[in-house]
């Protein structure tokens, strides 16, 4: 790391360690930085916490947090962490470092920049999230068949305008997709049955962190 970006710094809302709940990775003890701020509010929004606040890290404190812990699998997140400039930094540094390193992008700003060692999860907003007009249909030419698509869904509506996408643009060619009932809204038996009804070749996701610890932040 040089020294002039050693010295970048970023606002980060928490870094913890913890067992991965989501994407292909699910149940790998994974360190997570979840970045400060966000410009999208969907209607699910499980981390609104990490709208603001949070407290101003170097990079190389951030590094050395992220070495304290037993992991070599770090995920970067947020909030939206592209909204942050020196999160694409971060990235790099991640993956110069050795580790295997994932990024939880809300999928409305540019991913063009991100390393290519990376692992994207780019979440594709649905008409529920009150965020499908954000969505910048652009990065999907950015994709790498390591990376993943997400669609957390609401209901049939979502599911239904989901499976069009899928189709459209031809997702399963590009990546794995992941298919994610929003908590409280739609019952993951439910979504199963449909996926195994249609036949589509995506991943049903539950997030297994809330499964073991329910909503406790941090976990």
């Amino acid at each position: 790391m040089s020294t002039s970006s050693a010295g970048a710094s970023l606002r980060i809302s928490e870094i913890f360690y913890s067992l991965q709940g989501e994407t292909s990775r699910a149940g790998i003890p994974t360190t997570f930085i979840r970045l400060t701020g966000c410009p999208l509010r969907c209607t699910y929004c499980d981390t609104a916490y990490a709208f603001s606040g949070g407290s101003s890290m170097t990079l190389d404190e951030i590094m050395q947090t992220v070495k304290s812990h037993p992991t070599r699998y770090v995920c970067v997140t947020g909030g939206e962490p592209l909204a942050q400039k020196n999160c694409v930094t971060l990235l790099k540094t991640l993956c110069d470092a050795g580790y295997s390193v994932s990024l939880e992008t809300g999928g409305a700003l540019d991913v063009s920049a991100i390393d290519t060692r990376v692992a994207k999860v780019l979440d594709i907003k649905t008409p529920a999230s009150g965020e499908a007009a954000k969505n910048l249909w652009g990065n999907l030419a950015h994709l790498n068949a390591h990376d993943e698509i997400k669609f957390v869904l609401c209901g049939e509506a979502d599911y239904l305008w989901a499976k069009q996408v899928l189709h459209e643009h031809r997702l399963t060619d590009k990546c794995g997709v992941l298919f994610s009932p929003a908590q409280g809204q739609l019952e993951a038996r439910d979504l199963a049955e449909w996926i195994l009804r249609d036949g589509l070749p995506v991943r049903l996701q539950v997030q297994l962190h809330k499964l073991l610890w329910g909503n406790q932040q941090g976990k």
